[in-house]
């Protein structure tokens, strides 16, 4: 009876994942992600100019690699992202940017399946491609590169142990300067929510 319940356990194991995300191991996730900035992003030209800016979905890449058990380093990156800039409901602008992320993140134990995160790190966000639109159009519109922290929290449930789904939202700390015709009118404060799905291949 003892034999057929260690070979049970033995069993049991090796059909689930390992318990704990290894030192050495890295991972490689593809998925999309949704950037939503917070409501009311500032004004422009000494505080005439009230700004909104709309979310936008693009697909993700990530790649972690364990530093210690269930310590990670995580790198976010993604397909350029592209945002109208209204004022008072009309558009007065695009603009293009990348958001990169480095995140360091702490997975937990839950279950064999269930491993939350939570995580934090640097973001440094590119803009081009500002384009003046609406009452501005022929303008020169431009918005400058933005350094910020970053926070990160999550959960994979590992449907093998090589793979997984990943849900997770991230807050970025965006604020970046804006330039007219050569001249800062002032800074816009996007500070988005990133929602985020994604399947994870463990390797």
């Amino acid at each position: 009876m003892r034999n057929k319940l260690a070979i049970a356990a033995a069993l049991a194991a090796l059909a689930s994942p390992a318990l704990a995300q290894s030192q050495g191991e890295w991972t490689l996730g593809f998925g999309i992600a949704n950037v939503n900035p917070k409501s009311n992003n500032g004004t422009l030209a000494g505080g005439t100019v009230p700004t909104s800016i709309d979310d936008n979905i693009r697909p993700t890449i990530t790649f972690e690699y364990f530093i210690r058990d269930n310590i990670g380093i995580e790198v976010l990156g993604a397909l350029p992202f592209k945002h109208s800039i209204k004022s008072n409901g009309t558009e007065i602008g695009t603009v293009k940017h990348l958001p990169p992320v480095v995140s360091l993140q702490y997975h937990f134990d839950a279950s064999p399946q269930f491993k939350p995160f939570v995580g934090v790190g640097v973001n440094f966000t590119g803009f081009w491609d500002g384009e003046a639109k609406g009452p501005l159009a022929g303008s020169k519109l431009r918005v400058k590169n933005s350094w910020g922290l970053a926070a990160h929290v999550g959960a994979d449930y590992w449907i093998s142990d090589k793979s997984a789904i990943r849900a997770d939202f991230r807050w970025i700390d965006i604020n970046a300067d804006v330039e007219l015709n050569g001249a800062n009118i002032g800074e816009v404060e996007v500070d988005p929510v990133v929602a985020g799905i994604s399947y994870v291949m463990k390797f």
